[in-house]
């Protein structure tokens, strides 16, 4: 088996948390280059990260364990002082961004979204075989969806159900702060944790 050079995610102890104990030989807190520490932690210093990194903070622990990630949202964007949020949503999931959406005006926000399916786009026309058509003809379309909510000068933007790597492209090209409120997995009823939770069971499957 080839050599794998462990990190955080091969670590069960976590005890970074804490700031002290018997960290594994291969922590990345007690082998962490401080020029690197140092570049990260001069960036909080800049003032819209260090209004996020508060207010985040605040949002933990006001509600931890206790607020809904919906409601996380709303109390975050409040205390960032936000008045205009857009949302990006899956044409699948308008149900629920509607539902989001009479949340935020409920709490004053101005509110606009954009769908993936937005300006009806062919998907041959951007070289998407045709064999990718048989779950629908046109192409969903983050990178407009970016565009358009920046256009748009919103304060926060919210992901809800894009697909994976249509996220990503959404992420690359959209200015300014984002965060999800919806992960998209059609199987598991938008929980794609829960796969994770049964590798060893009913998702065994996977590790074949």
């Amino acid at each position: 088996m080839e050599d794998i050079k462990r990190s955080c995610v091969d670590c069960a102890v976590g005890l970074c948390d804490e700031g002290e104990g018997n960290f594994p030989e291969f922590c990345r807190t007690t082998h962490m280059d401080p020029d690197i520490k140092a570049e990260a932690l001069k960036e909080y210093q800049e003032e819209e990260n260090k209004n996020i990194a508060i207010s985040s903070a605040m949002v933990e622990a006001e509600g931890y364990g206790v607020y809904p990630r919906a409601q996380e949202i709303v109390e975050f964007a409040k205390k960032m002082g936000y008045k205009k949020i857009g949302i990006a949503t899956c044409v699948g999931l308008l149900k629920e961004a509607r539902a989001f959406t009479k949340l935020l005006r409920h709490h004053g926000f101005e509110v606009t979204g954009v769908a993936c399916k937005a300006g009806s786009t062919p998907k041959t026309d951007i070289g998407i075989d045709d064999a990718a058509c048989g779950v629908g003809d046109f192409i969903c379309n983050p990178i407009l969806q970016a565009k358009i909510l920046n256009e748009e000068n919103c304060d926060l933007k919210v992901v809800m159900g894009l697909c994976v790597g249509h996220d990503s492209l959404f992420y690359k090209y959209a200015e300014g702060v984002v965060t999800t409120l919806i992960t998209k997995d059609r199987v598991t009823g938008h929980n794609p944790a829960v796969v994770l939770y049964q590798l060893d069971s009913y998702y065994s499957k996977l590790m074949k």
